[in-house]
């Protein structure tokens, strides 16, 4: 936490890579879907009326969608496809956030994660922005690193 007076330097959201494993070009424009959730459970103790207890449950985590500049390379659409025809090809996953001089301030590590969808690009005639691909990851953990 901040002292009083003191300047706080945050973080852009814009200085971020993605590493996957196996994958030299993992470049992408967007991510999101780092979200954790505890689920919590009501428990109503007979006799006791005036009370619901709330016990701690499973934690849940959000899939993660990354979205990229659709280029010639297929490494997405390769890994896609081998999991759609059965292999099991989960990989690990990084989403590093970096400071101004471009080294790591933390690291959100995605434990064994693998694709369970995949956009192409829209095409429109009367649009001359970039053709997007998008791919959601799902996951079994997270860790988060300070650097």
């Amino acid at each position: 936490m901040a002292n009083p007076g003191e300047v706080v330097d945050y973080l852009q959201n814009y200085r971020f890579t993605v590493e996957i494993e196996g994958m030299s070009h993992a470049q992408f424009t967007e991510c999101s879907g780092l979200d954790v959730e505890r689920e919590v459970f009501s428990y109503e103790e007979g006799g006791l009326n005036d009370q619901i207890h709330k016990l701690p449950g499973r934690v849940k985590y959000s899939n993660v969608t990354l979205k990229r500049g659709y280029a010639a390379g297929s490494d997405l659409w390769d890994w896609f496809q081998s999991i759609i025809e059965g292999e099991q090809k989960r990989k690990n996953v990084s989403i590093v956030l970096h400071y101004y001089d471009g080294s790591e301030a933390w690291r959100w590590n995605l434990v064994r994660a693998y694709p369970v969808k995949w956009v192409g690009p829209a095409f429109k005639v009367d649009d001359n922005g970039v053709s997007i691909e998008t791919l959601e990851l799902t996951h079994e953990g997270m860790t988060l690193e300070k650097q």
